[in-house]
């Protein structure tokens, strides 16, 4: 209920920007056993824009997670992905290779958010259906994003006042 409305105000935000840098990554999660791809991207400030839960781990899974992302988000300046190969093989069917980054410690803002959904998985004691874990990522990187304040970046009175006017706009959306 709350997601949507987040999300689209993030959304908003994020198109006013012209300098985009995504981090695209996978992880894998098991659902009763099986294992399963969640793949995630992150921007430039650390905020996941999407993820999106595959079977699968190839060509194909990342073709279709990059094109839904540039439907949604418009064209990045720069993607920097792992050595994957899927990344490149898709990358060069959509044409945008040239934009492609590769490096050792590049891709470490998205693995470094993978740490509050591993978290909060094992809180939820894992997942049992596709379906309950892709709605709890979307949600969950929506409701993360909203709060994440970047303590470390700014004075204790500017994360006060960031941190008031988040919870002022959640109670807002969940008054209404």
């Amino acid at each position: 209920m709350f997601a949507s409305e987040i999300r689209r105000k993030r959304v908003q935000q994020l198109r006013a920007f012209s300098k985009w840098k995504w981090h695209v990554d996978e992880v894998f999660v098991r659902v009763n056993g099986q294992r399963h791809y969640l793949w995630r991207d992150v921007d430039h400030e650390c905020e996941v824009l999407e993820a999106v839960v595959k079977k699968r781990r190839n060509k194909a899974a990342a073709l279709k997670f990059l094109r839904k992302l540039m439907k949604r988000r418009g064209c990045a300046e720069e993607i920097v992905t792992d050595r994957f190969a899927s990344y490149k093989a898709a990358l060069r069917e959509m044409g945008s290779l040239e934009k492609q980054r590769t490096g050792r410690w590049l891709n470490n803002r998205v693995e470094n958010s993978h740490l509050p959904f591993r978290r909060r998985e094992r809180a939820m004691l894992r997942f049992r259906r596709i379906r309950s874990l892709q709605k709890f990522a979307s949600v969950h990187s929506s409701v993360y994003n909203h709060f994440n304040q970047e303590r470390s970046l700014a004075s204790r009175d500017t994360f006060k006042l960031t941190r008031t006017a988040a919870l002022a706009e959640w109670r807002e959306l969940g008054a209404g």
